[in-house]
């Protein structure tokens, strides 16, 4: 076997160098090289062989040997993009560039059997137009066929204005299609669809259809595990059908019209969601649900004044808000199994400032959590400064954590009531190993590796100002504080910021 695949990599090589392989003709094929090397297989094995190259590899292959002919026009896994025919943007203007694409692209699938297509993934640029929908049909019609398994279709516009045949998954297709990738285009199944029994992942992403049209889809698709949809703003309600029993990821982001998601599926384990405040989540059992991704306003409240009862098996949850109109309370519900936690506060300046002292509510309601972090950048801080208010610092009453190891916090500022949080978590956790403080901006320095220009992106002085407090604060109420056994790791501006520098940004971007 390895010396086939030797003889494989050979054929390749040579085929390279003779040029792009969607330029030659098939009746130049009698012209070329034909080349046997290794051992005799049987054809079923070199079929497979064949079947593992890449796409690129298996067409030049086929333009140097008859014998691999046959595989290509039978090649299972089809990738087309303008990156898998080198093109580039360049060279081209855009309306010739759209031209080469299609074209290299039909000269394939034209000359493709049709036979054998397990993967199809088609990914146009932003050059679709709806005089474009010819090609498209035209080459589903020859690759998605009964045995394809995996189908992405990505238009990348944002406006649909493919309309997806959703017949072809009625040919006997549906029996096989394991994964439907959907983006930029409309989609409106009916009751004519036919089951889809091997279908387990489906992911709709800037998709034109309703609430009704993907519930038809979904009462069809008992096999489904995973389900993503993505800004699709025709959606208003969303209903997830107690027969999914298999279902046990979903993720919902940027609908912008969807008042209400109604999941029935009893096993889900994994919910990912993001939207408006508005939206009202139902659940149904959630015994199963182990991890929770939220980004709303509100979420830090709704997150420890719900989720311990409503959803109390959590073992990882992260909640990012960039609006709160109340604390998080203190609350004699638990998170028993919470082993990640992450809380992010970013965006405009919270009105009232945010005491981030609350947020040891958390930690006191999850006993065996392992890992925290908390993000709190904000580009105009509200809150009092411990240096505008030195006074003896708050401390909230709780037992000992005997479980978390890690804390980073990132975006710390000298706010007040982010040093007494850092304090209490210093005083009541026994088990800590690992504290890592970061000061806005403090992530990129000229010095890294990853930094090949070798310079800092500018600060705004009023930021570089308050990292320059944070730090402070941190040498001063912190770091005195710190036990031993715990590692205190610092992140600051790279030193070859200073405010003369930043002056003139500042000037520029706030005015005098």
């Amino acid at each position: 076997m390895h010396a086939s695949c030797a003889a494989v990599g050979l054929i390749a090589s040579r085929a390279k160098r003779k040029g792009s392989p969607c330029q030659q003709d098939d009746d130049s094929q009698n012209d070329q090289l034909e080349i046997q090397s290794g051992p005799t297989l049987p054809e079923d094995i070199w079929h497979h062989i064949r079947s593992l190259m890449p796409m690129r590899d298996s067409a030049r292959v086929a333009c140097v040997s008859r014998a691999f002919l046959h595989s290509w026009r039978c090649h299972p896994n089809l990738t087309f993009s303008y990156t898998t025919f080198g093109l580039n943007t360049k060279a081209y203007g855009k309306d010739e560039l759209a031209g080469v694409f299609y074209g290299k692209v039909d000269h394939i699938l034209q000359r493709h059997s049709g036979i054998g297509v397990k993967k199809l993934k088609i990914q146009t640029g932003s050059h679709y137009s709806a005089k474009d929908s010819y090609y498209l049909n035209s080459w589903l019609q020859i690759a998605v066929t009964p045995g394809i398994e995996e189908l992405t279709l990505m238009l990348c516009t944002m406006k649909a204005k493919y309309n997806f045949p959703y017949t072809l998954l009625s040919n006997g297709s549906g029996d096989s299609i394991q994964y439907l990738h959907l983006s930029s285009c409309s989609f409106h199944p009916t009751d004519a669809l036919g089951p889809l029994r091997s279908l387990t992942r489906l992911h709709l992403n800037l998709v034109h259809i309703t609430g009704d049209e993907l519930g038809c889809f979904l009462s069809r698709s008992f096999a489904l595990e995973r389900l993503e949809v993505r800004y699709c703003d025709r959606i208003v309600c969303l209903k997830v059908p107690c027969l999914l029993q298999r279902l046990c990821y979903l993720e919902v982001f940027g609908c912008g019209r969807l008042k209400v998601i109604n999941n029935e599926a009893p096993n889900l384990t994994s919910f990912q969601f993001e939207g408006d405040t508005t939206v009202q989540l139902s659940f149904g059992e959630t015994l199963q649900m182990k991890k929770l991704n939220m980004y709303r306003s509100g979420a830090v409240f709704y997150a420890r004044a719900e989720l311990p009862s409503s959803m109390p098996n959590l073992e990882a949850l992260t909640v990012s808000s960039r609006s709160e109109v109340a604390y998080a309370p203190i609350l004699h519900s638990k998170f028993l199994h919470l082993k990640y936690l992450s809380i992010s506060l970013n965006g405009a300046p919270f009105s009232p400032a945010y005491d981030y002292l609350s947020l040891a509510s958390f930690l006191d309601a999850a006993p065996i959590l392992e890992s925290f972090h908390l993000d709190v950048f904000q580009r105009f801080m509200e809150n009092v400064s411990i240096f505008a208010s030195p006074s003896e610092l708050r401390c909230i009453q709780g037992g000992h954590h005997h479980k978390l190891k890690r804390v980073r916090i990132n975006g710390f500022c000298s706010a007040k009531s982010l040093v007494e949080l850092t304090c209490h978590v210093l005083q009541h956790v026994m088990s800590l190993e690992y504290l890592t403080l970061e000061a806005p901006q403090s992530s990129w320095k000229c010095s890294e590796p990853e930094n090949k220009s070798g310079k800092c992106f500018p600060m705004v002085r009023d930021i570089l100002m308050e990292a320059q407090s944070a730090v402070l604060a941190i040498r001063e109420y912190i770091e005195p504080k710190v036990p031993s056994t715990v590692k205190l790791r610092v992140l600051e501006p790279c030193s070859c910021h200073d405010l003369d520098s930043e002056f003139e940004l500042y000037v520029f971007l706030d005015g005098p």
